[in-house]
């Protein structure tokens, strides 16, 4: 099974000149907006949640900003999102990293600040562990897993998110919400300050968006799953996550506490009615993301 040829994953904005745009239009795992710290910004930088509005500080603790480095920029741009779920380790989506044995040091995590740009030292990545089965967002399994060289427990606007119980199921009753630096359209940016973004969002039962799916695409995919168990449906049309949100946060409002139900994966463009956004169901992969921790810490 593939996903939807013009569905794509959440990874990338659009920076770095025409060509980059034009590269993150057409290529399935590309992570572009631009980020890092200060240096002159470009005026075609996508970033920004689809209906959404900006986060408070503080709001959202978990999330981080996963860089890569541009030798065009000569500094470490935004690549994708991710949540802290210990100290020392982040989950984002495996898209992201793009290579199994991706070498750690080409990674570089932002924590506890709403604004892409400033100051703020980049924290170093000891370890990259994408999971096993991961082949492209569209057969699942799409989560990876960052050690921190250091741990991030004394850091000021830093929190670790919880993680779902086995048993935990969510529906479209709960509130939950998605979070990320990514596009607020297909083809529009946000202003500066490149400030988070934030949009509540509605769960959308997997029958449903599996049917969803294959009723807007005309059936293409018949005989074929597209929504798998791994996978979560949520958005709303004209709320949704898109380019650039990939390996951020889902999250709802669980008993009176945030939990991590979901990571940004991939879609079928940008908050278009009949297609929710999908995303990486967290609750599948708990048993890996326990066994891995306790592994290496």
């Amino acid at each position: 099974m593939t996903p939807v040829p013009s569905s794509h994953t959440k990874g990338p904005g659009v920076s770095e000149a025409k060509m980059l745009i034009q590269l993150c239009l057409t290529s399935f795992f590309l992570g572009c907006s631009i980020a890092g710290t200060p240096a002159p910004v470009p005026e075609k930088v996508l970033a920004g949640i689809v209906g959404g509005h900006s986060a408070p500080q503080g709001t959202w603790p978990w999330q981080v900003s996963l860089r890569i480095y541009r030798y065009y920029w000569a500094f470490w741009v935004h690549n994708c999102g991710g949540s802290i779920i210990h100290p020392q380790w982040v989950l984002t989506a495996a898209h992201c990293i793009r290579e199994r044995d991706a070498n750690p040091s080409a990674f570089r995590i932002r924590v506890g600040d709403v604004y892409l740009y400033g100051g703020r030292e980049l924290l170093s990545v000891s370890r990259v562990i994408v999971h096993p089965d991961f082949v492209h967002a569209g057969l699942g399994s799409d989560v990876a897993l960052l050690q921190l060289a250091e741990s991030v427990q004394s850091f000021p606007n830093v929190k670790p998110v919880k993680l779902p119980s086995e048993s935990l199921e969510v529906t479209k009753k709960d509130v939950c919400w998605v979070t990320g630096w990514g596009a607020v359209s297909t083809h529009r940016s946000l202003p500066p300050p490149y400030r988070l973004q934030q949009v509540q969002v509605k769960i959308v039962d997997n029958t449903l968006c599996e049917e969803m799916y294959h009723n807007a695409t005309r059936h293409r995919y018949r005989g074929q799953r597209m929504i798998l168990q791994d996978m979560l449906c949520a958005g709303n049309q004209g709320q949704d996550s898109c380019y650039g949100d990939s390996g951020g946060p889902l999250v709802c409002n669980v008993t009176g506490s945030w939990t991590l139900v979901g990571v940004v994966s991939w879609g079928y463009s940008c908050a278009l009615r009949d297609f929710p956004g999908v995303y990486a169901r967290v609750q599948s992969f708990l048993p890996w993301i326990t066994q891995q921790m306790q592994r290496f810490s």
